[in-house]
């Protein structure tokens, strides 16, 4: 069992996506693709499971029957659909019954038709069709999802239940090859659990593509590299910590090649122009010498004519020369988050908060955040960290208790949806209007953080998740502030971004308050307190 692609290609008008991108998904294989945004994480995959075109190389299943499943990042619930369609939908079931359905109505005794209906119909078990209903009841049961009401809509779900929904059409996938895109969005610390199991356990072949590194450490072999407009894809052996020495050593590697083959092109190309400037200056001395004795003239012109041919011959040893191509240096963010003015010492403070939305209750919570504080928040889905953090900022009421905000606090507000940027607005208008730039230095200051001349001109809601969350990023960093509160802040980012926030928030000296499920971060990040809501 194999799935193939060799030499893809992609272009977006005149933006090249994938350029000669070729790999190979063996049986049982496990392969994380990683990458900055924008250099074709999500289209490599679409186009490996077959509901993008490409623009050049080839798609290759054997078996020609490989079933392929693809889960986007998105959320793609269809209007008013069920809990169970969308289950089936995500497995592909729906499609394999859909198609078992119609043959069934046309085959008659036609032979053919009969062997094609037969076949459906092994696809459809090959699935999990014929239990779907009642495994999905088990896992949505185990989940924390309302098993015995399959039929409420997805749309009616919260945020949490919604990932947990996602995370159950994996669970129930039974695909030859499974193409994952960013599977832990918004998924807790249970929910990740329950996916690394799922991974280790399955029989079929797995592509991931994510930012969570702990994912990727615990799950994958192979590791996959694309890089932003750049030729090709890199594939390194091994897991995640492997992938991350190889890598290091395969730049110092390409460092150390171009330095070497630099100075030795720069050598010959300096013997090139001294031998060249040494005959042009023995012949111009020969012929204003005014020297009568021909043979003393034949001496200095043959001593120019050496002096030339030597020249060639370094023209020739720099010709045969192997060319090193100067190592490819991507895009790379650069932030910085400095705090303004002092704050005072009380920050935040809850006494005897409670907060409500709908029938789901929190609270009496009594909480006091002080300055420089570091604080972390964390509980599973639905437990009530966006909740809490809404209350800490007064962006909701409190049903009962007070809350207090400290004089002086300037709050820089990452919100988990990133609606400050999800508007039919332009981005260049709605970045001057959070940041406070005029238009100039906030396009150069987007610019700075990926977002150019394509971007400035769209409406914020027509931005990739990424793209809001960097545009959010840069206005933190232009409107200085003591106090950031960040609602899962990595979602949505890559890698070399996640990293860069990383070093910034070490580098913070005012008051950090943190909901995230990135595990990683959350050990780099070294909270001085920890409120669990589970």
């Amino acid at each position: 069992m194999t799935l193939t692609a060799r030499d893809i290609r992609r272009s977006y008008g005149s933006v090249v996506v994938l350029d000669g991108v070729s790999l190979t998904v063996g049986t049982h294989g496990r392969i994380g693709v990683v990458g900055p945004n924008g250099a074709g994480k999500s289209t490599l995959l679409r186009i490996l499971a077959g509901i993008e075109p490409r623009d050049g190389g080839t798609i290759e299943r054997v078996p020609s029957s490989l079933a392929v499943g693809y889960l986007p990042q998105e959320p793609d619930a269809q209007p008013g659909e069920a809990l169970m369609d969308y289950l089936a939908r995500r497995t592909g079931v729906a499609a394999a019954s859909a198609e078992v359905d119609r043959l069934a109505e046309v085959m008659g005794d036609d032979m053919d038709l009969i062997d094609q209906y037969t076949m459906a119909l092994d696809r459809f078990s090959a699935l999990g069709g014929d239990d779907l209903e009642a495994r999905a009841a088990t896992v949505c049961a185990d989940l924390g999802l309302p098993h015995d009401r399959l039929q409420v809509a997805v749309g009616a779900l919260s945020g949490g239940q919604a990932a947990r929904a996602a995370l159950a059409a994996i669970l129930l996938s039974r695909f030859d090859v499974l193409l994952l895109d960013e599977p832990t969005n918004d998924l807790d610390f249970d929910g990740l659990a329950r996916l690394e199991v799922f991974l280790k356990q399955t029989d079929a072949a797995v592509v991931v593509v994510s930012h969570d590194r702990a994912l990727l450490e615990h799950a994958v072999k192979r590791v996959v590299e694309l890089k932003a407009g750049g030729p090709g894809a890199r594939e390194y052996g091994g897991g995640w910590a492997e992938y991350l020495e190889l890598r290091e050593a395969a730049r110092r590697n390409e460092e150390t090649a171009y330095a070497n083959y630099s100075a030795q092109r720069d050598r010959l190309k300096g013997q090139v122009q001294q031998k060249q400037e040494w005959a042009s200056q023995g012949v111009k001395k020969v012929k204003q010498s005014g020297e009568t004795d021909k043979f003393i003239r034949h001496h200095n012109t043959q001593t120019s004519q050496k002096q030339a041919s030597k020249a060639r011959q370094s023209e020739r040893r720099l010709e045969r020369l192997e060319k090193v191509d100067k190592p490819w240096v991507e895009w790379e963010l650069q932030l910085e988050l400095e705090a303004a003015t002092r704050s005072g010492e009380i920050v935040f403070r809850l006494e005897g908060a409670v907060m409500e939305r709908g029938s789901f209750r929190l609270g009496p919570i009594d909480l006091e955040v002080t300055r420089q504080e570091r604080l972390a928040i964390v509980g599973p889905n639905g437990s009530g960290k966006t909740t809490l953090i809404h209350a800490l900022l007064g962006h909701r009421p409190l049903a009962s208790g007070s809350r207090f905000i400290g004089p002086g606090v300037v709050v820089g507000d990452l919100d988990q949806r990133r609606g400050q940027f999800d508007s039919d607005d332009g981005l260049l208008g709605a970045f001057c209007q959070e940041s406070g730039l005029a238009y100039q230095e906030a396009r150069s200051l987007l610019a700075k953080f990926g977002l150019g001349f394509d971007h400035v001109g769209r409406p914020t809601s027509s931005l990739s998740p990424g793209e809001r969350t960097r545009a959010v990023l840069a206005a933190l960093m232009a409107r200085g502030m003591n106090c950031l509160v960040l609602d899962e802040p990595t979602n949505h980012l890559d890698l070399p971004a996640i990293e860069q926030l990383e070093k910034a928030l070490g580098h913070f000296d005012g008051t950090v308050l943190l909901v995230t499920h990135d595990r990683r971060l959350l050990e780099r990040f070294e909270p001085t307190a920890t409120i669990d809501l589970g």
